[in-house]
C-alpha cells in the first residue's frame, strides 16, 4: 500500500516543509509554535511507523528442520530486525501462540492434503476456523488464508475452489474478515513470454472468479531462479540487458513475470486482484549459480526493488507485497539445493546480511 493509505494525514507527511520550526518568517505565537511542534512529533511517528509495514519484505517460516529454535526466539528476531509479517505453511499452534500481541502479521497455509476434507464438507472447515483461526485472530493480524501451497498440476487442484469457498463461509459465520485464497506458481500459466502475453491454465478461471467476487488477492510465488536466462537480468542487475515488451521495459525477471500474472488475471476478468508474491529468493548453496554472493545480491536487490515503491512496468506505482524464502536452512528437506534457501541458519547466525 502507498503512503496515503497508510496514515490518514499522510499530506502532513508529504508536506513537512509547512511544519518547519525555522522558517524566520516573523515571531510565532506559542499555539502556533505549539502546533508545529506536535505536528512534527506526528510526522516522526509516522516515519517510524509506515516504513515497517508499508514496503517492508515478509518472510516464511518453514518448519522442516529438526534442529530449528522455538518459535518465541525466531519472532523475537523477527522484531529485532523490525520484519512486519510472515507466512506459514500451516497453522501451527506454537508459533501462532508465539506471535500474539507481537505486531508481526501471519499469512497462514492449510496442508494441502487437507483441501480434499475442507472442499467436501462444511464441517471440516468450520472445525479449521474454529482450531486455528479463533483462538488467535483477536491477538494476531491474520493477514490471509491460503488454501494449499503450488497445488497445480497435482489432482488435489480440483479442491482448491470448494476449500475456498468452505473456509471463506466458515470466516463469514464467525464473523470474521480475512481474506481466503491459494498459492500459485508460475506452473499456472499456459505462457508467459513476453509478459503481455501471460495466460492461465484453465484451472485459474474459477479460482480467479471466486477471488474477484471477494476482493481477495492472488498468492503468487516467484523465482526468477528457476526462469533461466542472463544471470544479471535475474539478479536485478544494473548492467542487465533490458527487454522489450510493445511500449513497457523490463530490467529484471521479477517484474516480468509478476506482470506476466497480471497479464493473465486481465485475461480472465481479474484484473482488479491484487497479487501477493508469497515466495520469492535465491539458493546460497546445492545448485547451478547457487552461492551465498548470488544469494545476497537477489535478495538485497530485491529489497531495494520492492521497498521502492516503483512497481512493474505493467503496474507502476503499485507496491508488491512480498515475502522472502526462506527464514532458516532446513535439514529435514530433499538434500540439495532445497536445504540452502535460508535466510539464517538454525542457529540463528546469518547465512548472510539481508537489508531488511
Amino acid at each position: 500500500m502507498g503512503l496515503s493509505s497508510i496514515c490518514i494525514h499522510s499530506s502532513r507527511f508529504r508536506n513537512r516543509e509547512k511544519y518547519c520550526l525555522g522558517c524566520g518568517n516573523g515571531e510565532q505565537s506559542r499555539p502556533a509554535i505549539m502546533e508545529r511542534i506536535y505536528a512534527l512529533i506526528f510526522v516522526s511517528t509516522c516515519l517510524l511507523y509506515v516504513y515497517p509495514g508499508a514496503r517492508a519484505i515478509g518472510i516464511n517460516y518453514g518448519l522442516l528442520g529438526d534442529n530449528l529454535p522455538p518459535p518465541a526466539n525466531v519472532i523475537s528476531l523477527l522484531k529485532q530486525r523490525n520484519v512486519p509479517k510472515i507466512r506459514i505453511f500451516e497453522p501451527n499452534q506454537d508459533v501462532l501462540t508465539a506471535l500474539h500481541n507481537s505486531g508481526v502479521s501471519v499469512i497462514i497455509g492449510t496442508r494441502n492434503e487437507d483441501l480434499q476434507p475442507l472442499a467436501s464438507n462444511p464441517s471440516a472447515a468450520a472445525n479449521w476456523v474454529q482450531t486455528n483461526v479463533i483462538p488467535h485472530y483477536t491477538s494476531v493480524n491474520i493477514k490471509c488464508i491460503a488454501a494449499g501451497n503450488e497445488v497445480y498440476p497435482d489432482n488435489l487442484a480440483q479442491y482448491i475452489p470448494g476449500a475456498m469457498q468452505n473456509l471463506d463461509s466458515a470466516l463469514s459465520a464467525s464473523k470474521i474478515s480475512i481474506p481466503v485464497s491459494t498459492a500459485v506458481s508460475m506452473v499456472v500459466l499456459s505462457n508467459s513470454n513476453p509478459p503481455s502475453q501471460g495466460a492461465f491454465q484453465p484451472v485459474m478461471t474459477q479460482i480467479t472468479n471466486l477471488l474477484a467476487s471477494k476482493n481477495s488477492p492472488l498468492l503468487v510465488n516467484v523465482y526468477p531462479y528457476y526462469a533461466g536466462g542472463e544471470l544479471s537480468y535475474a539478479l536485478f542487475k544494473d548492467n542487465a540487458t533490458a527487454f522489450r515488451d510493445n511500449q513497457l521495459t523490463y530490467r529484471n525477471m521479477f517484474d516480468a513475470m509478476v506482470d506476466a500474472v497480471y497479464a493473465a488475471l486481465e485475461k480472465v476478468g481479474g484484473s482488479q486482484i491484487e497479487i501477493v508474491v508469497t515466495e520469492t529468493g535465491w539458493p546460497s548453496d546445492g545448485g547451478r549459480d547457487a552461492s551465498i554472493e548470488n544469494a545476497q545480491t537477489y535478495v538485497n536487490n530485491l529489497i531495494k526493488h520492492v521497498s521502492s515503491g516503483q512497481g512493474t512496468p505493467r503496474k507502476p506505482g503499485k507496491d508488491i507485497d512480498t515475502y522472502i524464502f526462506a527464514m532458516f536452512n532446513e535439514d529435514l528437506k530433499h538434500e540439495g539445493i532445497e536445504r540452502h534457501w535460508g535466510l539464517y541458519y538454525p542457529n540463528l547466525t546469518e547465512v548472510y546480511h539481508a537489508n531488511l
